[in-house]
């Protein structure tokens, strides 16, 4: 596999991001880890939105929470093959179906190691935000994200109902 690395977004992939967001569209795929891409036309909005986020003082209305967020870039073409955000803390829906991560990775470059590999590089992060436990959910029944999280030492508590999607929700632990 490609190596890859973590880096936070910024304008010059732009053409990148568009591909991005037109590809989970185009599958009709959940944009998972993305921060809103999929309701943000222009990049550079986007861009700033994320920045945002990164600092309670500079949080948009709503019920957001600190995060940052990373692209996941291949070394040998700098193609953005996946996104993961991170949530510094919780709020109510965090802390019971959505947990501190959620990630994606782009439908052609599914089953080629990028998940496992991107939650393992953002665990140190999340270190350094003094987070000790790390939760992230799944969709009951998404087995490669399942392995993701075990593979990374992800142990299963619990599954629950979110009623808003009408779905089942798998809830694991990494202890950092």
């Amino acid at each position: 596999m490609n190596e890859c690395y973590l880096l936070k977004p910024d304008i010059s992939f732009e053409n990148e991001l568009i591909s991005y967001r037109n590809e989970f569209i185009n599958n009709h795929d959940s944009m998972d880890g993305t921060s809103r891409l999929e309701k943000i036309e222009n990049i550079a909005d986007w861009i700033l939105f994320n920045q945002k986020l990164e600092h309670q003082e500079t949080l948009p209305d709503g019920p957001f929470v600190p995060s940052s967020l990373y692209l996941y870039v291949r070394k040998t073409d700098h193609k953005i093959v996946g996104m993961i955000n991170i949530r510094h803390c919780f709020n109510d829906y965090l802390e019971n179906f959505g947990g501190h991560i959620g990630y994606s990775v782009l439908p052609s470059e599914r089953r080629k190691g990028y998940a496992k590999n991107m939650l393992k590089d953002a665990l140190p992060y999340c270190k350094t935000l003094g987070i000790k436990n790390v939760l992230i959910t799944c969709i009951q029944g998404n087995e490669g994200s399942k392995r993701t999280i075990l593979s990374n030492g992800g142990k299963y508590e619990n599954t629950i109902f979110e009623p808003d999607e009408n779905i089942y929700l798998e809830r694991y632990w990494i202890n950092l």
